[in-house]
C-alpha cells in the first residue's frame, strides 16, 4: 500500500500567506517571485472550485505593537513598520486569489482563533508563527472534512510553506507540494521533501490528476 499518494478527491488546496503585503511589487515585506506565481496559483484556486473540493488560505497578521509577532520581526513591527497590520489593505490575501462575492476578511475575528468562511467551500485560517498548523484549529478543521491530502502553494518556501509541509506530514497527512505556485523554491528543498514522502509536482501535473480524479468518480457513479 502506497500511505503517501494523494487521494485527491479527499484533498484540500491550501494556499500560505499570500497576502498584499507580501506579493505586491514595492510592498513593505515583498518576498520576490510571489506575483509571478499568482497566475498558477489562480488556476489551482479555480479547478479546486468547479470540482467542490476544500480551500484554506493561510495567513498572518501583526499586530502593531508586536505582542503577538515572531521574536525574529518582533522589533522591527514595534519600531513602526506596519507588516500586515490587522484591518490594512497589506493584511489582505491578494484580490486574485479571492472567490466571485468573497466576504470581507475579518482580522479581528481570525486573531481570536475563528477560521472564516469567504466562498462556497472556502476558508480563511490566522496562524501566529511559520506553520499553518502551530496553534490553529487547521487540523481538526480538516479531519471534520473529511480530509488526508493537503496540497500546498503559497509564498515564501524556505519559511511558512516548509515548516506546514513538515507539520502535515507529522499529523500523517498525504502531502503535495505545487513548485510552480509556490515563490522562493530551491532544489535541495525539494529534494529533502521528497525524501520525507512529499510529492513534489508541477502546476500542470496536480491539474491533470484533478481531471483525471474527476473522471474516475464520474465514471464510477454512472456505474453504479
Amino acid at each position: 500500500m502506497n500511505y503517501t499518494e494523494p487521494h485527491w478527491r479527499s484533498s484540500a488546496l491550501i494556499t500560505i500567506d499570500t497576502q498584499n503585503d507580501f506579493a505586491l511589487p514595492g510592498a513593505p515585506a515583498e518576498i520576490a517571485g510571489t506575483q509571478d506565481v499568482v497566475p498558477a496559483m489562480v488556476e489551482l484556486l479555480d479547478a479546486y472550485r468547479s470540482q467542490g473540493l476544500l480551500i484554506v488560505h493561510v495567513i498572518r497578521l501583526y499586530r502593531t505593537d508586536g505582542s503577538n509577532v515572531d521574536l525574529c520581526r518582533r522589533s522591527l513591527i514595534e519600531g513602526g513598520t506596519p507588516i500586515v497590520a490587522p484591518g490594512s489593505t497589506g493584511a489582505k490575501l491578494a484580490a486574485e486569489l479571492l472567490p466571485a462575492g468573497a466576504e470581507a476578511q475579518r482580522d479581528e475575528a481570525l486573531l481570536r482563533g475563528e477560521i472564516q468562511r469567504i466562498g462556497e467551500r472556502e476558508w480563511i485560517v490566522y496562524k501566529p508563527r511559520w506553520g499553518a498548523f502551530y496553534e490553529t484549529g487547521l487540523d481538526a478543521f480538516l479531519r471534520d472534512a473529511g480530509v488526508d491530502t493537503v496540497v500546498f502553494s503559497g509564498c515564501n518556501f524556505p519559511n511558512c510553506p516548509r515548516t506546514s509541509m513538515y507539520e502535515a506530514s507529522e499529523r500523517d497527512y498525504r502531502v503535495v507540494m505545487v513548485r510552480d505556485a509556490m515563490s522562493q523554491v530551491y532544489e535541495q528543498g525539494l529534494r529533502e521533501l521528497s525524501a520525507i514522502g512529499v510529492t513534489v509536482c508541477t502546476k500542470d501535473d496536480a491539474l491533470a490528476w484533478l481531471g483525471e480524479s474527476a473522471n474516475t468518480e464520474d465514471n464510477t457513479s454512472t456505474q453504479g
